[in-house]
């Protein structure tokens, strides 16, 4: 196990079941302190080598995933692995893709979309989930946790 995100780690939110999650901005430097052990890169190229696992969902700037399916699966990865490690979820702005992908790992905590958005706009960005088809990522994100719970 791993050391988890301290709470007064810069950009950490901490989401209703506890689990500790950083949103990042790849434009701004690297905090100082703790690294994550899992970032995952939401970017339209493939990022440079980090010296920490990562995963990448290719994703263009006020865009939604290419992948929808592949960027819920690896979101969903990133959640459950937040319960004892230090995860990070970037993009250029650490503000629009960031912020919806913290919604949507809201939502797997149960939170309805547009309540997930709303907290996350809330604990993390004012600006966090730019576009309306940001939203409505999130709301397929809902749906397909509810088609597969039954």
């Amino acid at each position: 196990m791993t050391e988890p995100w301290t709470s007064d780690t810069p950009k950490v939110i901490t989401l209703p079941s506890g689990r500790r999650v950083r949103g990042r901005g790849l434009r701004h430097e690297l905090p100082e302190g703790q690294t994550p052990t899992l970032a995952v890169h939401l970017t339209r190229h493939e990022p440079p080598e980090v010296p920490w696992e990562s995963l990448w969902i290719p994703w263009r700037d006020f865009w939604l995933p290419a992948e929808p399916r592949h960027a819920m699966r690896t979101l969903r990865i990133a959640y459950d692995r937040a319960l004892d490690e230090r995860v990070e979820i970037c993009c250029g702005g650490g503000v629009g893709r960031t912020g919806t992908a913290l919604s949507a790992l809201c939502v797997f905590e149960g939170m309805a979309p547009e309540e997930a958005v709303r907290w996350v706009r809330r604990t993390y960005h004012s600006r966090a989930v730019e576009v309306p088809w940001q939203r409505r990522f999130v709301r397929q994100v809902s749906a397909a946790r509810v088609a597969s719970a039954q």
